[in-house]
């Protein structure tokens, strides 16, 4: 019988299957404190990396080695936006609160796509409302989804 048929991958039970993490085809702006966070990542994933190294753990030295490609192609990538704190129209990086004809307001902050976490009021920049709101200012109203929001306050941090 063919060896192609008993052995195992040569390559560790299918690590080379692992895949790349897809990297956004859309600009990629950050925060300030976004690019601290990939920093951080960076560094963290090389720390992980020389740990399974040293245990001659293979799997996790492939996953930290992936996840390090990717989070330095997005390091070197990265363009850090401020909005200007004086802007009368929504911009990347600004706290925008809307609200609905029934009255229900949500606050978003617009960051960068990796920043992004809805369920801690943070929205990629390239997300429909995002979108919607960009070049508008208090008392304008965007559309998502047939729905309509007026913006009530806009902030700048910092």
């Amino acid at each position: 019988m063919s060896r192609a048929f008993t052995r195992e991958d040569d390559n560790d039970n299918g690590l080379s299957d692992i895949g790349e993490r897809p990297v956004s085809a859309h600009r990629n702006l950050v925060t300030p404190a976004g690019l601290a966070a990939i920093d951080k990542m960076v560094a963290d994933l090389r720390e992980e990396f020389a740990k399974a190294e040293s245990e001659g753990n293979r799997e996790r030295m492939a996953l930290a080695s992936r996840d390090l490609r990717y989070w330095v192609a997005r390091r070197e990538s990265a363009e850090v936006s401020v909005p200007e704190p004086d802007s009368k129209v929504v911009r990347f990086g600004m706290t925008v609160t809307v609200e609905n004809e029934d009255g229900k307001s949500h606050s978003w902050k617009i960051v960068g796509e990796d920043e992004a976490d809805a369920a801690h009021g943070m929205i990629s920049h390239v997300s429909p409302m995002a979108q919607a709101l960009f070049g508008k200012k208090v008392g304008d109203l965007a559309v998502v989804n047939g729905k309509e929001w007026e913006i009530v306050r806009m902030e700048v941090e910092g």
